[in-house]
């Protein structure tokens, strides 16, 4: 497990982070990898959506382009205050501080589910994933974006001290064992070069 894989040491980071955060996630993940993620999250106006490890917002401004109806949660308040300076702490978007293991919403709450730069902080990724598949509707779409495996062993060592990164076999097994049945992964990419994210959208099964 990564040192950030740690939900209190990924929270004490975001304490920190959460000041450049916007100056820096645009190196790595941009509005037009967001908005080519949105094309395939295929969400219509009036869809209630849940944006897990919502952050600052980055991806709920995405989603609020497709409906009004946006949930956001994360586990650091250091990110929500920067969320909540954007939005409202009580506007247009529903902000929770919490788990995404434990996500505080009862079952098929929502119709779609998205969670961009989270995952990677997750301990336990299957029971997260589990939580998502629970949250949203049978027949609904959940997308989740993550660091994709490096391929030099040099960055791979580096990687796996930091956080999840993780490749499509390794996505193909977390999503199977959280019950997902549909699925498939997609490489975005900012520039060559750059770090890549590996972006999975699944289908909620009819049976849960």
């Amino acid at each position: 497990m990564g040192v950030l894989e740690d939900k209190a040491r990924a929270r004490l980071f975001y304490k920190y982070l959460s000041k450049a955060y916007d100056t820096i996630n645009p190196f790595i993940w941009n509005e037009e990898m967001r908005d080519e993620a949105l094309t395939w999250f295929d969400i219509d106006d009036g869809d209630r959506v849940l944006d897990v490890g919502c952050g600052t917002g980055f991806a709920t401004e995405g989603l609020l382009e497709h409906t009004d109806d946006v949930w956001g949660l994360d586990q650091s308040a250091h990110q929500l205050a920067k969320a909540y300076a954007k939005f409202g702490k009580r506007g247009t978007v529903n902000f929770h501080r919490g788990d995404a293991e434990r996500l505080p919403f009862d079952d098929n709450s929502f119709d779609a589910y998205w969670s961009s730069g989270s995952i990677e902080y997750w301990p336990n990724p299957v029971d997260a994933l589990a939580e998502a598949r629970r949250v949203t509707k049978p027949g609904g779409t959940v997308l989740v974006v993550g660091p994709d495996y490096p391929n030099s062993t040099l960055f791979q060592k580096l990687a796996d001290a930091i956080m999840l990164f993780y490749d499509e076999d390794e996505a193909d097994r977390m999503f199977a064992a959280a019950g997902f049945e549909t699925f498939e992964h997609r490489i975005q990419q900012r520039a060559p070069g750059t770090p890549r994210a590996i972006t999975t959208i699944a289908e909620v099964p009819d049976e849960k």
